[in-house]
């Protein structure tokens, strides 16, 4: 972690995408907002930050696909870092507001699944609205003053915006947590701690290949953590398959298994090794649906 590691993440100020940057680099990153996560990747791509921070997968929602799409398609960035965040959500509304007033409920999409039960059990029949980021939810609510409209996000957005907090910790499982990666040109070495992240796509019409491609794995004694699709988007059915494992590309036995993967592969690429992030550390913390 550098001091003055430059970061983009998804803003504005109070985001969870801002909450990784930090824990990333610490208060020494020089932070920098962008509308959208693409336009945080871009903003990397071209130079203007070292990385981009951006979110994959949420431990109950799952993948964040655009995010995955994004990787897979659209940039050449390596992955360099992985950070989980443990995700507290909080519902905030203006000054002066109530829960038993809310109609409309503000969020970026994922939160709506993860507050799901709050949501169905709390505020039966709200209208949910969909926003670009859950900070940018909170300050669109704090600043209109409408007391019938309330945004999901973090503690840290209301301590920036202000308003009220009408619940906190309002997440369906307190073991919430989303993991982000950051996006960066160059190439991390090796740790003695790592994974690496891959995508694949297997031989069309051929019984097993996929499992050949595994079996590879398997043999080498390489520990997988992670594995998902995603369409290819050339033709319905073809399928990019997403792997991540225990170890640095290279490391000599990882660089000797990835070679025999590769050789039954239609294509394989590596996103990049990074250090892993201790997942085991994060400790869920007790919720609470108690209004504030």
């Amino acid at each position: 972690m550098g001091t003055g590691l430059t970061t983009a993440f998804l803003g504005p100020r109070g985001t969870f995408s801002e909450e990784a940057a930090l824990l990333r680099a610490g208060d020494a990153a020089v932070l920098h907002p962008f509308p959208t996560f693409a336009a945080a990747v871009a903003a990397a791509e071209r130079g203007e930050t070292a990385e981009a921070m951006v979110a994959i997968e949420n431990s109950i929602e799952g993948a964040v696909a655009g995010n995955l799409d994004l990787l897979i398609h659209e940039t050449s960035l390596q992955i360099r870092a992985e950070v989980v965040v443990p995700i507290r959500n909080v519902l905030v509304g203006p000054p002066g507001a109530r829960l038993e007033d809310v109609r409309t409920v503000i969020s970026h999409p994922q939160p709506f699944g993860q507050c799901h039960r709050f949501l169905t059990e709390r505020l039966p029949g709200v209208e949910r609205v969909a926003a670009l980021s859950t900070a940018g939810a909170v300050e669109e609510v704090v600043l209109g003053g409408d007391p019938t409209r309330a945004a999901i996000g973090a503690r840290r957005a209301l301590e920036l915006y202000g308003g009220t907090m009408l619940a906190e910790n309002i997440q369906d499982n307190d073991a919430n947590a989303t993991r982000f990666v950051a996006l960066g040109w160059d190439e991390v070495p090796p740790t003695g701690d790592d994974k690496t992240s891959i995508g694949f796509m297997t031989h069309a019409n051929v019984p097993g290949s996929l499992h050949a491609v595994l079996t590879v794995f398997a043999e080498a004694g390489v520990q997988l953590t992670r594995i998902e699709s995603r369409p290819s988007k050339r033709r319905l059915g073809e399928y990019v398959f997403l792997v991540d494992f225990e170890g640095h590309r290279r490391d000599p036995r990882i660089a000797a298994t990835l070679e025999r993967a590769r050789s039954r592969c239609l294509s394989l690429d590596v996103y990049g090794s990074y250090p892993r992030w201790a997942i085991e550390s994060i400790a869920p913390k007790a919720s609470s649906l108690n209004s504030a």
